[in-house]
């Protein structure tokens, strides 16, 4: 294959690829848990704002799904690699859920977990707390109602609301105790979102991290792991270390993942990861 690269001087360069494809292994039995956080396909041809009215190709986004099954790959699905709350609507999210949780139903051994999240709210309607339970409520409704697993991902309106740790600690204890199943935390930093700065009610990372693992403690037969975004793997090691027997946790960090994953020779991370949707055959 040819292709064109922008030399330093300005001009284009010719550039030719070597090398031999790699063959990807189906069905590869990893020792690691591995969610790929699956992007959705666009349809290149619709004639439609994608900002506002998203523009899909469901055919090829469910064929992706498959080819990330026969390679061994957990989905995680609805998540911001298909854009949630940067144009990819809920009612778009919903649909996405709705065929991808049906599409699993038809693989031996697939496995699914969707994200929910406030993200149907407009900012400026929320209020209370009360308005993000019931925004969380709707969500892990809809996707429960289908038979699906959630990822509780971090909230812009619950971010915008809180006054403080106990605010955090209300409503995911309220959520969690009643979910009806394992349930995935995603811990998502400002540097991907501005509007989450402070989660967990405070910009002190012990402090917050202090919020978060009691809330996984009072939980922890209902947190099947947690994400953690903050591209540095030290405080990843440091939640790691205090996770509760039982809870795992899945790496989001698109810098550091291959050690983080390795492990220090007393605990590991599992995946929860955009990249293996892009890299899906070499991983």
């Amino acid at each position: 294959m040819d292709i064109i690269l922008p030399a330093a001087n300005g001009d284009q360069i010719g550039y030719r690829l070597v090398g031999k494809p790699v063959e990807p292994s189906k069905n590869a039995h990893f020792s690691r848990i591995a969610y790929a956080a699956a992007h959705v396909v666009a349809d290149p041809i619709a004639m439609t704002n994608p900002w506002s009215r998203p523009a899909v190709d469901w055919d090829k986004t469910m064929a992706f799904r498959h080819h990330l099954w026969r390679l061994g790959f957990r989905i995680a699905e609805a998540m911001d690699t298909s854009q949630r709350g940067m144009g990819f609507d809920w009612a778009s999210a919903k649909e996405l859920i709705r065929r991808s949780v049906a599409e699993a139903r038809t693989v031996p051994g697939a496995d699914l977990a969707s994200g929910a999240g406030t993200d149907h709210l407009a900012p400026a309607a929320v209020k209370t707390l009360d308005d993000v339970i019931g925004a969380y409520e709707e969500q892990f409704g809809f996707i429960e109602g289908e038979g699906g697993k959630a990822i509780m991902m971090a909230s812009r309106a619950l971010a915008a609301v809180a006054k403080g740790p106990d605010d955090y600690t209300r409503v995911y204890d309220r959520i969690l105790s009643q979910a009806s199943g394992k349930v995935i935390l995603h811990w998502l930093g400002d540097m991907f979102d501005p509007a989450l700065r402070g989660y967990w009610g405070s910009s002190d990372f012990d402090a917050a991290l202090d919020t978060v693992v009691a809330i996984i403690e009072r939980h922890a037969d209902k947190v099947e792991g947690i994400k953690i975004s903050l591209l540095d793997a030290e405080k990843e090691v440091q939640l790691r270390d205090r996770l509760p027997e039982g809870v795992v946790m899945f790496t989001g960090d698109d810098f550091n993942y291959p050690e983080l994953i390795a492990g220090d020779g007393r605990r590991h991370s599992h995946a929860l990861l955009g990249i293996f949707d892009a890299i899906a055959p070499v991983a």
